[in-house]
């Protein structure tokens, strides 16, 4: 564990990640430097590059997002920056619809992404806003959900106090929805029924940039990652510098030979993506953790495990997740999926370091299972996987 001389409080460790700020530097130590460059460069494009909304809407909706998920650390930073006191404000919006669309749209993605369906999007679009924001508004969400899992991660590594946010009064949007599985999706496409490990297709329910319509800023924002026959990709390129950012992050925590095995890292996305109900992302991940860890029938127990979920489509008992398990594996997707909830506040770092796994090899695992809360929020907001059979 990294020794540090003067232990920062949990704010001052968020300062340091997001900016060069020498307080909390060493609890960063832990991090790989690329995760922490491409971290701090996905927060640059979002909020110090011109967007479609202003910065007050920006920062109003990133803490309200903190607010929902719990992030005492991360509501108070986006408070500071200026965001706008009407959107924050508990009271319901009136006089203007564009915003109470987004604000709405927000209170569901932070809470429950697989809940969003095509007619969320369409309250968006008749609300006024295009698909550059519709993109731009899952990105914030989604890269606020990473950052504050980041931010628990190490607060849970160093032993510091994380304090929470209050949930807003008002009643979520989440509340008596079911996420749509089986059925059929806006183009007519049938929607899998259950987790699976089988090659699954996608499809955006927003308007897409042809392959000939791309910037080369956009095809840039990807190159790492597809090509530009990805609709995926090119949807995600409406916020290239955003993209940009996450591709490399991406990368930097995934692709790497060193540090935790990939299979234990694939895991951690495929457990995330089990807790926050995303079946397309599963899918990728678990067909990678069982190859690479040569495990199918204990990837295939934890894509079947039943998970109770309540009026807004959380899951209060993550157990079923590691039953059966060996003790590492156990450890890790306790870890990944007590990470993964929509308010977390303590992951269970002993085990794993009572195992000899080091601290950075467990940052992996940690950056692994956050990242995921915001690949989550991305596919499950904007768009449906699709059983190609």
């Amino acid at each position: 564990m990294t020794s540090l001389v003067a232990p920062p409080d949990s704010q001052l460790l968020l300062d340091a990640l997001l900016t060069e700020s020498p307080e909390g530097r060493a609890a960063l130590e832990v991090l790989r430097p690329e995760v922490l460059a491409h971290t701090r460069a996905a927060y640059d494009a979002l909020y110090r590059e011109p967007q479609v909304l202003s910065l007050p809407v920006l920062h109003a909706l990133a803490a309200v997002t903190a607010d929902w998920q719990g992030s005492g650390p991360l509501a108070a930073w986006h408070r500071a920056q200026g965001a706008s006191e009407a959107l924050t404000a508990a009271d319901p919006l009136t006089g203007d619809p564009g915003l109470a669309a987004l604000r709405d749209h927000v209170d569901l993605l932070s809470l429950s992404p697989a809940l969003v369906t095509p007619a969320d999007q369409e309250r968006l679009t008749a609300a006024g806003h295009g698909p550059r924001t519709a993109v731009l508004i899952s990105q914030l969400v989604a890269f606020e959900s990473y950052l504050q899992r980041l931010v628990t991660g190490l607060a849970a590594l160093h032993d510091l106090d994380l304090p929470p946010a209050d949930a807003p009064v008002r009643a979520p949007r989440t509340r008596d929805r079911a996420a749509q599985h089986g059925g059929t999706t806006p183009s007519g496409g049938t929607r899998p029924s259950a987790f699976t490990r089988e090659q699954l297709q996608w499809e955006p329910w927003i308007e897409v940039p042809a392959e000939d319509a791309l910037t080369p800023e956009q095809r840039d924002s990807f190159a790492s990652k597809a090509s530009t026959r990805s609709v995926y990709f090119r949807m995600l390129s409406l916020t290239p510098g955003i993209t940009r950012a996450r591709s490399e992050l991406d990368n930097a925590i995934f692709l790497p030979r060193d540090g935790l095995p990939k299979a234990e890292r694939e895991l951690a996305a495929a457990v995330t993506s089990k807790v926050n109900d995303c079946i397309y992302c599963a899918s990728v991940h678990a067909r990678k953790a069982a190859a690479f860890a040569e495990r199918e029938g204990q990837v295939d127990a934890l894509l079947a495990a039943v998970l109770e979920r309540d009026a807004d489509w959380i899951a209060a008992d993550l157990a079923p997740l590691a039953a059966g398990a060996d003790a590492r594996w156990s450890a890790i997707v306790t870890a990944a999926a007590e990470l993964s909830r929509p308010r977390p506040s303590t992951v269970p770092i002993s085990p794993l370091r009572a195992l000899g796994i080091p601290d950075p090899e467990i940052a992996d695992l940690l950056c692994a299972a956050a990242f995921f809360a915001w690949a989550n929020r991305l596919m499950l907001s904007l768009g449906d996987p699709i059983d190609p059979s």
